[in-house]
């Protein structure tokens, strides 16, 4: 069984074509037969929307979304009209004990000097901060006030520092020791444990990786603090992942601070990701690391620190590490 559609609004090129056939004398149902909508839709749509009798789709399209908006805030008719405010009050209570669709019904097809209200709006307004008192009257007694529970703060990255206030100078990227590092994963179908952790200098793109049995926090910090071993460190720059918890025992060994990128931007620390997309050149997605060895990886990483490249005027990172100072000449990884 067909499930019906459910309706959509005008858009602004329906608006748009609607004004162009109006102007060309076009009928309703003309119209709507080319807009493939209803001949009421398209009646209702130039009698609620047009401003001083014609119809401008650009007029119509301000006009719709300012009553969209004071639909929203229906309700607070309420509160602005008093005498309406203690009618329903009134009609709500005993001995009355009328229902929000009651009153609106009577306030529709009664004469009365009172303005109308919707049901739906009523129980806006009775559900609101404002009528909270007078949903003890209801029938169904559907209100239930939340509790205000005082919720514990939950920080999952302690003392963490933002990327925005590490020094300036990290961003032309000409001086030396400024590392981003990150993880590479095993495949979820191989449900290990293992992965891989990666650092790249900012300046001469030195790569360095491990492997890693775990991204527990703490055995992942000790990985990223032997990987950076032995060559100058200012500042270290990661992201917002769980393993990077005990980013303080990184700090504390080699007395560097730990700044994180911002939520969803790991272009902030776009070196490193890019150097785990050279990585996975060798290992795909896919890749389970428990079956990897670290000499592999050794393997690989020395191919991208000895490869000319073309950010670092055709030298290779490791050829820009020792000119720069960044660790001793001779040392190949």
């Amino acid at each position: 069984m067909d499930s019906k559609k459910k309706y959509e609004g005008l858009s602004s090129a329906e608006r748009s074509e609607i004004e162009i056939l109006l102007n060309r004398k076009c009928s309703l149902r003309e119209i709507a037969k080319v807009l493939g909508r209803s001949p009421n839709t398209i009646s209702q749509e130039i009698k609620v929307n047009s401003v001083d009798g014609h119809y401008v789709a650009r007029k119509a399209k301000a006009k719709s979304r300012l009553a969209r908006r004071s639909r929203r805030y229906q309700w607070q008719k309420v509160e602005q009209h008093k005498e309406l405010r203690d009618f329903i009050i009134k009609r709500l209570a005993p001995p009355h004990d009328w229902s929000p669709r009651s009153i609106s019904g009577y306030l529709r097809t009664q004469q009365t000097v009172l303005p109308y209200v919707s049901t739906t709006q009523i129980y806006a307004w009775l559900y609101s901060s404002r009528g909270q008192l007078y949903c003890q009257y209801l029938c169904s007694h559907r209100y239930r006030p939340k509790k205000q529970t005082k919720k514990t703060q939950r920080v999952m990255i302690p003392d963490r520092v933002s990327v925005t206030e590490r020094p300036r100078v990290v961003e032309n990227r000409r001086q030396v020791g400024n590392w981003e590092y990150d993880s590479i994963v095993s495949s979820k179908r191989s449900q290990s444990t293992f992965a891989l952790a990666v650092v790249q200098e900012r300046a001469t793109r030195l790569v360095r990786a491990g492997l890693v049995q775990s991204l527990r926090p703490t055995p992942y910090a000790d990985t990223i603090t032997c990987l950076v071993g032995g060559t100058l460190v200012r500042t270290m720059t990661t992201d917002n992942g769980i393993e990077n918890k005990q980013h303080r025992l990184i700090t504390a060994a080699i007395g560097a601070t730990v700044y994180f990128t911002d939520p969803y931007s790991s272009w902030q620390k776009g070196g490193v990701e890019n150097a785990n997309k050279m990585i996975r050149r060798y290992f795909p997605k896919g890749t389970d690391f428990s079956k990897v060895s670290q000499s592999q990886i050794n393997q690989a990483v020395n191919r991208i620190n000895n490869k000319p490249r073309q950010c670092l005027g055709y030298k290779s990172a490791l050829q820009c590490a020792v000119e720069k100072g960044l660790l001793l000449k001779g040392v190949s990884y």
